[in-house]
């Protein structure tokens, strides 16, 4: 085998690897926006409930109607 052969299928080899670790990171990226998003809409819906405990607990006592007697 020649020295250019040697190196072409050096290169070859480093080609592949490349393209296998470009796949795994493309696959990897994927999975991961799928869990990003998956937390992202989880933190709104606890945010949304939050908002709700919070309304429900803090208790304005000027949004109220006057008592009957007023």
């Amino acid at each position: 085998m020649s020295q250019t052969e040697q190196r072409l299928t050096e290169l070859e080899v480093r080609l592949a690897f490349i393209d296998d670790a470009v796949q795994a990171l493309v696959a990897a990226d994927a999975a991961q926006s799928l869990r990003i998003a998956t937390l992202e809409r989880l933190v709104r819906h606890l945010h949304s409930e939050l908002e709700t405990v919070r309304l429900g607990q803090s208790h304005d006592p000027h949004s109220e109607p006057p008592p009957p007697h007023y």
